[in-house]
């Protein structure tokens, strides 16, 4: 186990891959260019305009949000599909979490190989936050034979406007 937690949240790969600044589009076409050529992966119009989607996004998109999100540039729910399965294979995107049956992607930059932050769904809006600022400790005392790959917790409850 990892003694630094900025280590273990932010691993080495995932600094190198996440350019520090976000700001204008010219920006945000470089960025997407940079994370694409630290992965490895080809840099085509599909895969930069679904990162800047998710760079701009301040919370998990399932694939349908994405497709919105992508306006007049929308590509079909198979591109999308399999542009986001390479991005989650390269590290660069992670499923978040799963809700009413539709995965939900971010970047992967707020989180550890093992341990990603927390998310808050407020069962009333059904609005979803990242609490990318709280660590939840790892589990402890799992039985023998568990094998933990990944660590994901999310909270429910009401948020800030629906209490």
């Amino acid at each position: 186990m990892k003694s630094n937690l900025s280590d273990d949240i932010y691993p080495p790969k995932i600094r190198r891959i996440y350019p520090p600044s976000v700001g204008r589009s010219q920006d945000l076409d470089l960025q997407a260019e940079r994370m694409l050529k630290a992965a490895k992966l080809y840099c085509t119009k599909c895969r930069a305009a679904i990162l800047k989607v998710l760079t701009k996004a301040d919370k998990p998109l399932s694939q349908e949000q994405i497709a919105q999100r992508l306006g007049k540039n929308r590509l079909n729910k198979v591109t999308i599909y399999r542009t986001l399965e390479s991005f989650c294979k390269a590290g660069l995107v992670h499923k978040a979490f799963i809700h009413k049956r539709a995965v939900h992607f971010e970047l992967a930059n707020r989180c550890g190989e093992i341990r990603c932050h927390p998310h808050f769904t407020c069962k009333s809006c059904g609005v979803t936050n990242c609490l990318a600022g709280l660590s939840i400790p790892l589990v402890k005392g799992l039985k023998k034979g568990f094998v933990i790959h990944r660590q994901q917790v999310r909270l429910e409850g009401l948020c800030p406007q629906c209490s």
